[in-house]
Parts: C-alpha cells; sequence; structure tokens
C-alpha cells in the first residue's frame, strides 16, 4: 500500500521507532508533526527526514488552526495518533494537561480527519484503560469494560470513546489499538528500563515501588510496530485491538532479568513507597489480532532485553542529554528559524 500518513508524536519513543518502521518496510511517505515537549527528540530520528518520504513539522495537536492548516496542505491517506502525554506519575501531579493533550488532541484530529475525508484514523491507545486485573484472573480481552484508575488512563480512555464515537456517528474510518508495556532503543530516561540502567551503570540504587510484585506485559517496540502497521492496513473499521506479548513480569523479576544482564549485585534495589493508585497487574489476551490481522509476537524477551540493555550503555550520550534537554539544541540546530520546518 501507499500514500501519505499524518504520524503525530512522531519524535517520541513509539512513534519515532514506528517511523523507522514504515520506512524501512513500506513505501508510505510520512508527515510528522510533534510538539517536541520534554520527551520527543528528533535525535530518534537522525538520518531519516528528507523533507520527501519524511517531512517534519513542529506542532501541537491541541492547537486547532494548527492541525487545520495541516490537513488542509496535505492529502493524507491515514492518521496514526502516537501524541500523548503517558507518564502516569506526571498525570497524578498534573492531570489537566493530559486531558488537553489526551483528549482535546484526539478530537482536533478527528474533526480535521472527519472534514479532510481522511481513509483511515487509528488511534494508539494503552492496555491501562482496562484497569487493573488480579493475580489469578484472565488477561483482558477487547470487550472487557474500561475501568482506568489513573488520570492517564483515563484520559485515554475518553480518547477512546471518542474515537469509536466519531466512526459510530460520522461514519469515520476508525481503528484503535492497545498495547502493553513497550521496551527497545529510544526510550524517555525517566522510564523504567533506560532508569534501571542509568542508575545502576552508576552503581546508583534502583528504586522499586512497594513490594515490586505489580505484574506487566512486556512487548519489543519493533513487534509493537508491526502490530500497528497491521491494524493500519487491515484492521476492521470501528474494531478495537489488543497488541501484547504473553510476556508477564513482576517488576521486581524485570529489575533483577537487568542486573543481572549488567553483572550488578541485586543490593541495589531499593523498595520505595508506592505511587497513589498504582494498579496491580496488567495482561491483554492478543488473539484477535493474532486471528484477524495475523499478528506475532516475534522477539524474544530475554535476548531483546539484552539488547535494549547493551543500546542504552553504548548510548549514554544520548541518555544524559535527554535528562538534561540539551537535545533540543539538534532541534534550533537542524530545524529552526534559519531553515524552517516542513
Amino acid at each position: 500500500m501507499s500514500g501519505k500518513i499524518l504520524v503525530t508524536g512522531g519524535a517520541g519513543f513509539i512513534g519515532s521507532n514506528f517511523i523507522r518502521y514504515i520506512l524501512e518496510n513500506t513505501v508510505y511517505s510520512v508527515v510528522n508533526v510533534d510538539a517536541l515537549t520534554y520527551a520527543g527528540n528528533l535525535e530518534n530520528l537522525e538520518g531519516t527526514i528528507d523533507g520527501k518520504r519524511h517531512s517534519f513539522a513542529k506542532a501541537d495537536i491541541t492547537d486547532a488552526n494548527a492541525m487545520k492548516i495541516l490537513f488542509e496542505k496535505n492529502e493524507f491517506s491515514g492518521v496514526i495518533n502516537f501524541a500523548a502525554e503517558s507518564h502516569v506519575d506526571r498525570s497524578i501531579l498534573d492531570p489537566g494537561v493530559f486531558i488537553e493533550t489526551n483528549v482535546k488532541g484526539t478530537l482536533n484530529l478527528l474533526q480535521n480527519a472527519l472534514n479532510s475525508k481522511v481513509g483511515r484514523f487509528l488511534q494508539i491507545s494503552t492496555d491501562e484503560v482496562y484497569g487493573e486485573l488480579d493475580e489469578a484472573e484472565m488477561p483482558f480481552t477487547e470487550d472487557s469494560p474500561l475501568k482506568p484508575n489513573s488520570p492517564y488512563a483515563a484520559s485515554k480512555a475518553s480518547a477512546d470513546m471518542l474515537v469509536l464515537a466519531f466512526c459510530r456517528t460520522y461514519g469515520i474510518d476508525a481503528v484503535i489499538t492497545r498495547c502493553s508495556n513497550n521496551y527497545g532503543r529510544y526510550q524517555f530516561p525517566e522510564k523504567l528500563i533506560p532508569l534501571i540502567v542509568n542508575r545502576a551503570s552508576k552503581n546508583e540504587n534502583v528504586p522499586v515501588y512497594g513490594d515490586g510484585m505489580n505484574v506487566r506485559d512486556w512487548i519489543h517496540v519493533d513487534d509493537h510496530s508491526a502490530g500497528i502497521l497491521l491494524a493500519f492496513e487491515k484492521g476492521r473499521k470501528g474494531c478495537v485491538y489488543n497488541l501484547g506479548s504473553r510476556n508477564e513480569r513482576t517488576n521486581v523479576e524485570l529489575v533483577k532479568e537487568i542486573l543481572s544482564i549488567m553483572g550488578k549485585s541485586e543490593s541495589l534495589i531499593e523498595f520505595v513507597k508506592d505511587r497513589p493508585g498504582h494498579d496491580r497487574r496488567y495482561a491483554i489476551n492478543p488473539e484477535r489480532a493474532e486471528a484477524e490481522l495475523g499478528f506475532e509476537s516475534k522477539r524474544d524477551f530475554r535476548t531483546s532485553l539484552k539488547e535494549t540493555v547493551e543500546w542504552y550503555l553504548n548510548n549514554e550520550k544520548w541518555v544524559s542529554r535527554c535528562i538534561s534537554g540539551e537535545y533540543r539544541e539538534y532541534f534550533e540546530r537542524n530545524y529552526g528559524p534559519k531553515r524552517g520546518n516542513e
């Protein structure tokens, strides 16, 4: 398939990996729009922005006028919406920002996609909208009720409902994917895996919330990217697809695996006060995506985790620039006023 896709939030962790994936595996061209907030980093896409197959525009999806102009200037065959505030701890401290970006921003995109008669609208969501599972409960399916427990999860569930409402009321060709925890290269260093690697590499204590027994299912970002593309091209209108890997780990198990890979002592683990409303377990059933889309989580977790740890250890300068905000200099140097944005 071919055409021009609008990818929002394409300078973030999952978005940038997805753009690299489709540039390498398809003939789509991409317009990448990102507000370049603290976690958006164009270094993640270095060497790919050529103004032809991949162009970049600095804009915020909450800016209705900017989005209107963007859609008027381009004939998009599809929209894939990664743009979101996504850090749970930050949502607890300032939930209003999450409502602005994740709900209002999605509404702006839907309205413009509808007005421009865009062929396919794909909303990237999260397993957190389902709430938490007990240890013995079966993984969530796409028909499980939405019971979000954090402001972040509530904002994403709200966005999902808007997407489905636009599909039902206005006929927009929309699909939603909900993924489990992602890991891989270019993840912002405040997230769990790069945080562990960064601190352990300096022999600093590694913080683990509560008793460390919270369970998450982990999927490699490349497997997730493959699933997103399948959903974009093959997904049924109005359908939701869970993209998971059946790879559940407690947080403390994950930390111990990383410390083992690094040859570090488990004595670095420091159990800290749990965060408010911390869901005990997430797990999703990907059978619908497997049966309808041919989705498959191919990456071996232990091997891919080792590769991921090594990537962060070999890219300490990238980590340091993310933490300090120095990567913004890259944007100013390459895409600032003298050159202009695509």
